[in-house]
């Protein structure tokens, strides 16, 4: 009996993200070598697993043969129909009025007027959920753009201290003729205090922060943020694509592995809360009801995922 052989580029990925050698290897082994996603998600399924941190063993005869998967032509579809994306918000609601509209020609010959007025009344609807999630992507690139611009005035003023620092040490002041030089002061305004009560934050700024929160109590340890977000956005994307499976609605939150990853980081469990987990069991588990899946709320969470891990300046300030 050998170690099987897997994808090493994956087998090194697995393993900054924190999994020991043996996990990775086995989640690879198990998964077919698929993707760095297939085996997250083996993980997650086989989590509780006795042997999950045991190297696996094959036979010598098929140490040398490419590692292939396990699993049937049928359960290799429905593996890739659950690692395919969600579709976006609002694309069910478009496909639910064009059937609406094309079973209403097709039994009255388009002579209903109250079928014509429900279908005129969907695309209404339509409409304002295609505009509204149209806002919210502009409101989310917006909000990139002037972190990015925050972290580049933070750089741009330790750039001003450090030259600073070079003139005190040249012996020159620290402040050049050009910087004395008198600059318009700005008329003050005497600020008002509105009477207005203070809106509370939305869910996906609630989100926005805890991942920010996470990312900076562990600056100095980029493998353990990044692999805290990809735990995270594995969970929302398993519970978007199935929500009827109580399996990926369900997180032992007293397994070490998973403390390890998200439960014992600051704002990890809270973003889970936001998307509808609650604990239970005396706080063993965290658990979503299937009444209480938010698909608005998921695709928003990926969304703020993607962008924490894809995004340089994220939760620099």
């Amino acid at each position: 009996m050998v170690v099987p052989e897997v994808d090493k580029n994956l087998l090194t990925e697995l393993e900054a993200m924190g999994f020991q050698t043996a996990r990775a290897t086995r989640a690879l082994h198990y998964s077919g070598n698929a993707s760095l996603e297939a085996a997250l998600n083996w993980v997650v399924e086989h989590d509780s697993d006795a042997d999950i941190d045991q190297m696996p063993l094959v036979p010598v005869a098929s140490h040398n043969v490419p590692p292939k998967s396990s699993l049937t032509p049928e359960e290799i579809k429905m593996k890739q129909h659950e690692l395919s994306p969600a579709p976006p918000f609002g694309i069910d609601l478009i496909k639910t009025v064009h059937n609406m509209l094309f079973v209403s020609v097709l039994g009255t010959n388009g002579l209903d007027p109250e079928r014509i007025r429900i279908g005129k009344e969907l695309l209404e609807a339509k409409r304002i959920e295609e505009e509204n999630e149209r806002k919210r992507l502009i409101a989310l690139r917006k909000a990139e753009k002037d972190e990015e611009k925050r972290a580049r005035e933070k750089i741009r003023q330790k750039l001003e201290e450090d030259k600073a620092e070079r003139r005190r040490k040249l012996g020159l002041p620290a402040v050049s003729a050009e910087d004395h030089a008198p600059k318009p002061s700005a008329p003050v305004v005497e600020e008002k205090k509105s009477s207005l009560p203070v809106r509370p934050a939305t869910k996906t700024e609630q989100m926005r922060e805890c991942l920010r929160i996470l990312k900076q109590n562990h600056k100095g340890d980029e493998a353990k943020v990044k692999t805290a977000f990809n735990t995270l956005l594995t969970f929302a994307k398993n519970v978007a694509t199935n929500p009827n499976e109580e399996k990926f609605r369900k997180i032992r939150l007293s397994n070490p592995a998973i403390q390890e990853r998200v439960g014992k980081l600051k704002g990890g469990v809270e973003f889970l809360e936001l998307l509808g987990f609650e604990k239970i069991e005396g706080g063993e588990f965290l658990f979503l009801q299937r009444d209480k899946v938010d698909m608005a709320v998921l695709h928003s969470a990926g969304a703020e995922l993607n962008s924490a891990i894809n995004n340089p300046f994220f939760g620099v300030l």
